[in-house]
């Protein structure tokens, strides 16, 4: 396993929150929680989309990117789950980091202020040189797409 060191500050509407923390020795991410006002919790009804936020803004180094996740036992228990998942975070950005949460349940979700709705994964980023060509080159599977390999 390795690590990078990547800065991280609370905004002043999460000073009272704790800092993201891995929940595993080996998890591959860690939470974000949601920095909604204590005395007004966000419901997102079945079908809806909010955007809510962490209170928290990240310095990524060069060559890496951090991937919003959804959580896999709110996805499960509730059908919450990131609606552009994964969501990216560029090196460079330095705003407040949002989670964009959809409703794929039955029932309304309400979102309370420390409640852990995200996961992060530091990841790195490989850029590509692209090289326009006539034709590219032939594989088995050719131009298959959707369901092409089985079901």
């Amino acid at each position: 396993m390795t690590t990078t060191d990547v800065r991280i500050t609370r905004l002043e509407h999460a000073r009272d929150l704790p800092l993201p923390a891995y929940q595993s020795k080996l998890a591959a991410g860690f939470d974000f929680t949601a920095a909604v006002p204590a005395d007004a919790p966000l419901t997102i009804v079945p079908g809806a989309r909010a955007l809510v936020p962490t209170g928290l803004a990240m310095a990524l180094p060069e060559g890496f990117e951090a991937q919003v996740r959804p959580r896999s036992g709110l996805a499960m228990k509730h059908g919450l789950t990131v609606l552009n998942a994964p969501g990216t975070i560029d090196a460079d950005y330095r705003g407040e980091i949002q989670v964009l949460l959809v409703n794929l349940g039955t029932e309304p979700i309400i979102i309370s202020r420390g409640m852990r709705i995200a996961q992060c994964v530091i990841a790195t980023v490989t850029r590509a040189i692209l090289t326009e060509v006539e034709t590219l080159d032939q594989t088995m599977r050719g131009a298959g797409g959707f369901g092409s390999t089985g079901s």
